[in-house]
């Protein structure tokens, strides 16, 4: 059980303009000029620290996107509609929101192979929902995509404040890529969603423990992760696809209290140029939020 929930008391910090300023002023450093975006979004509510970098800026959501579906998905068996240990059937096959033709997800592009093996069969709700995190399935996202419905995720995460969420799709829809239709978000409202999950308000505290848990759980930590001091709890999810790479995630460092940090990118050539830069700005902001 995951137990490091925060509530309550993060509405009652006000942040102070030269906490603000002085963060700001840190991570700036970080952002690479040129041809390459960096935005970041940090903020730790207990002291008031935070920093809005490029924040606004909408990008594509890559596998960020994973986050508001698993949302969505625990406050919908919070309502009674599902339960974690439901069974759910596995097929590789999806409609185009473009043309409406059908298309499947390509084993080679997705970064979970063990769901392919299982199309045909049923799986539980809570392996979908931890292999869509855990390891980034796409075959994963899609079927539950299917269940929940977009336009729902959509608009569960602008109902938490996130209002420039746009959950459009499930992945791999070539036809809807190519006419521009993708998920998009701004870091701002990514972090927007990890603070209401920070305070415990995305769902109920059964589904928190498992959303909290699942990101917890992350296999691949190559970002934020790894530019922290070994051992730190962070709670994250990351994306990429060309040209775009992101990490968002709740630390909780020790002897301080937890923090939000947002970093997307755009531009690079490569997800381990990217996650370079996602390490120092992780290293800045791990020393801003215990004082360094």
């Amino acid at each position: 059980m995951f137990r490091w929930v925060v509530r309550g008391i993060l509405l009652l910090a006000l942040p102070t303009a030269l906490q603000a300023q002085d963060a700001a002023r840190r991570l700036q450093r970080y952002r690479p000029g040129g041809d390459t975006l960096v935005a970041i979004a940090f903020l730790q509510p207990a002291t008031g620290r935070s920093a809005w970098l490029g924040a606004d800026i909408r990008l594509h959501a890559a596998s960020t996107m994973k986050l508001p579906v698993l949302i969505e998905l625990a406050r919908r068996i919070d309502a009674g509609e599902l339960r974690w240990n439901d069974n759910m059937p596995v097929e590789n096959r999806f409609i185009s929101i473009a043309d409406g033709a059908t298309y499947a997800v390509d084993p080679a592009d997705d970064s979970d192979s063990t769901l392919y093996d299982l199309v045909g069969q049923e799986v539980r709700v809570l392996e979908l929902a931890r292999l869509m995190t855990v390891r980034s399935s796409n075959l994963a996202t899609n079927v539950l995509i299917s269940r929940l419905g977009a336009e729902r995720v959509t608009a569960t995460a602008r109902a938490l404040g996130a209002d420039s969420v746009l959950v459009l799709r499930g992945v791999e829809d070539g036809a809807a890529f190519r006419r521009g239709l993708n998920n998009t978000l701004t870091a701002r409202d990514l972090a927007r969603l990890y603070l209401v999950l920070l305070q415990g308000r995305a769902a109920s505290p059964e589904g928190t423990q498992h959303i909290l848990g699942l990101l917890a759980a992350q296999e691949f930590n190559g970002g934020i992760p790894a530019g922290l001091p070994a051992g730190t709890l962070v709670a994250h999810k990351t994306g990429w696809i060309t040209g775009a790479a992101h990490d968002a995630a709740i630390v909780y460092p020790a002897g301080a209290p937890p923090y939000v940090l947002v970093i997307m990118t755009r531009g690079y050539q490569t997800e381990a140029e990217a996650e370079a830069v996602m390490r120092r700005i992780a290293a800045e902001a791990h020393r801003i939020a215990t004082g360094q």
